[in-house]
């Protein structure tokens, strides 16, 4: 089975979602929206109630104006849980 969740993803715009109960995680790249909402279950004990998924695609980079290579494409999902619930260690200080 494939590891779903990488890592949250905490930026100004994600963490003010937060109060609409939406949540912004890096996904494995071969994880699927059935897979998301099970690791999310199983972790954070919630109900989850919708899964999107949003492929961000390799960027080219320049190194010091010389050198020249590509960032990793990678997967980013947006939870939407249950009207009244919450995951602990994600409010807004």
């Amino acid at each position: 089975m494939v590891e779903a969740l990488i890592a949250p993803i905490i930026t100004e715009k994600a963490i003010s979602k937060i109060e609409t109960g939406t949540y912004t995680f890096k996904v494995a790249t071969r994880a699927n929206k059935i897979q998301i909402a099970r690791a999310i279950t199983d972790l954070y004990k919630v109900e989850v109630t919708k899964v999107n998924i949003i492929n961000k695609k390799s960027e080219e980079v320049v190194i010091k104006g010389r050198f020249t290579g590509r960032k990793k494409a990678w997967k980013k999902a947006i939870i939407t849980l249950k009207k009244g619930q919450k995951i602990p260690g994600f409010e807004e200080k």
